[in-house]
């Protein structure tokens, strides 16, 4: 559905902070499904940790933030003056370890929608089996704020 560029039009999130690569499921106002490609060239692996890479939960998590904002923005029209930030995290659990080579499958759905906020269920999955869950809250603000 979106590749990175795509991504990239939806929100203003850039290397090395960009955690998305790929969109391949979407229902607007409704669900998310993304993924994120792990590979050892990732900064954060020189570390976390030196000799046994796992990537941090706070990032699959905000990775997870990612997609949920990509959903958020894409039926926006002017969602070039708009932010979605981060307010919260709800019900997080970490089940397996995330290390280089592998590619998380994110899939949010939206558990309520208002003008200015939303709470999302993520869940990131390696091969099936479950890596790490969330409820997530954000914010939409417009740019500069």
């Amino acid at each position: 559905m979106f590749d990175i560029c795509g991504i990239m039009r939806s929100i203003p999130h850039r290397y090395p902070f960009l955690l998305v690569d790929r969109i391949v499921e979407m229902e607007p106002g409704k669900r998310i499904v993304a993924y994120k490609n792990v590979t050892m060239n990732e900064p954060f692996f020189q570390g976390h940790f030196p000799g046994a890479p796992i990537m941090p939960g706070v990032l699959i998590i905000e990775a997870m933030a990612q997609a949920g904002a990509v959903l958020l923005l894409h039926a926006m029209e002017d969602r070039e003056s708009k932010l979605v930030y981060f307010t919260g995290i709800d019900k997080a659990r970490f089940r397996r370890t995330v290390v280089p080579g592998d590619q998380l499958r994110f899939t949010l759905e939206v558990l309520k929608l208002r003008s200015r906020t939303c709470k999302l269920k993520g869940r990131a999955e390696v091969d099936g089996q479950l890596a790490a869950e969330a409820e997530i809250l954000s914010a939409l603000v417009n740019r500069g704020t």
